[in-house]
């Protein structure tokens, strides 16, 4: 996807034709309105893509009916639900005002979801239950979460520790990373990345398994019957599932050898609408973890033409680099995202609110 000077326009530009303010402008890149791009001639400014802000023009000089608006209001949508729990803003993540990557180099998850439910956490109370015995990891950890549906004195780590026991057929103790590390058997420092990669993966505001979850917590749900929402909506191709289709377009791209196709957009794992100029998740887990040889030249290409890996592709990463089972891309988004999905659980719950849009029929 190349485009020329005629393509792009500068912020003063944009402005000028919407009649905006520059933090209008950020908000309308940030909700995935309009794409911004790196000026090839000064790395501190950014390029807008014409058609986008054209098509923002129309659509604001055309107006809307209500009914117009509120149909497309959940596709990366306008309206927001009022949250304390993480901010993305300029291109960074904030959990509780804590810039998200600065906390990934020193806290555990444990210590990540006490931050984000903005309480101190019992340790987790021993689990008892049988060891579950299905194939699929994913299939443990909802089968383990489905048996605490019923147990009216679970506390959040109960329900992190129940998936991670799941995971790894085990009654391990101790952190979460350091768990994981043993069943998959990786050294020391690979078990730090794993530890660095649970905090970066333990919210990211309202994604699509984070407002299922909400949405679940709105009707007064337990807590273990939110996290089962959460985990079941990140099950899904276009959101947990990702980490897979990443991987396979990796192996794919390397073993084809030539740069990839853009014409139908960013590949898996690549091009967040929020991060225009790059995910910080990603940049710090690959400053960790530096790229797989083969995988580099790909990676490469791809941030020539201002197309750069989301969280996604370094979950993907750790998987190759560090030899792991290739489930564990998705188990390691699950059992870090669980902290968010608590706290956004319990939010939900204290604000009274139902969440319950109404069906509008096509203008």
């Amino acid at each position: 996807m190349n485009f020329s000077d005629q393509d792009m326009m500068s912020a003063k530009e944009v402005r000028k034709r919407l009649g905006v303010s520059a933090q209008t402008l950020y908000s309308y890149v940030s909700r995935g309105h309009i794409r911004a791009f790196q000026s090839p001639r000064d790395a501190r400014k950014s390029l807008y893509l014409r058609e986008d802000v054209e098509r923002w023009a129309k659509r604001k000089a055309s107006g809307r009916s209500r009914r117009s608006v509120a149909a497309s209001a959940l596709d990366w949508g306008e309206p927001a639900l009022v949250s304390e729990i993480t901010e993305i803003r300029d291109g960074r993540v904030f959990y509780r005002g804590q810039d998200a990557v600065e906390v990934s180099r020193d806290w555990l998850l444990e210590e990540t979801a006490a931050l984000l439910l903005d309480r101190d956490l019992e340790a987790p109370a021993p689990d008892r239950m049988p060891l579950l015995a299905a194939p699929d990891p994913l299939q443990r950890m909802l089968m383990a979460l489905t048996r605490k549906v019923t147990d009216p004195e679970v506390r959040p780590l109960d329900l992190v520790e129940a998936m991670v026991h799941a995971v790894t057929r085990k009654r391990g103790e101790g952190p979460v990373h350091g768990q994981l590390a043993a069943a998959w058997d990786v050294s020391e420092d690979e078990a730090d990345v794993l530890r660095r990669v649970l905090v970066l993966c333990a919210d990211h505001e309202l994604n699509a398994s984070t407002f299922a979850c909400r949405v679940t917590a709105s009707t007064g749900a337990c807590l273990p019957a939110c996290l089962l929402t959460g985990l079941s909506t990140l099950s899904g191709p276009r959101h947990g599932g990702m980490v897979s289709r990443a991987l396979a377009f990796m192996q794919a791209a390397v073993k084809d050898g030539r740069a990839p196709d853009l014409d139908d957009g960013p590949p898996p794992g690549f091009g967040h609408p929020l991060y225009p100029r790059g995910d910080p998740r990603a940049a710090e887990i690959l400053r960790v973890l530096p790229l797989d040889r083969a995988w580099a030249p790909v990676v490469a290409a791809l941030r020539e033409r201002q197309v750069h890996p989301s969280l996604d592709f370094a979950l993907a990463h750790v998987v190759t680099v560090l030899d792991l089972p290739r489930e564990a891309g998705l188990v390691l988004f699950a059992v870090g995202r669980a902290a968010g999905w608590m706290a956004h659980a319990e939010e939900q719950a204290q604000s009274g609110h139902l969440i319950r849009p109404r069906a509008a029929q096509r203008e």
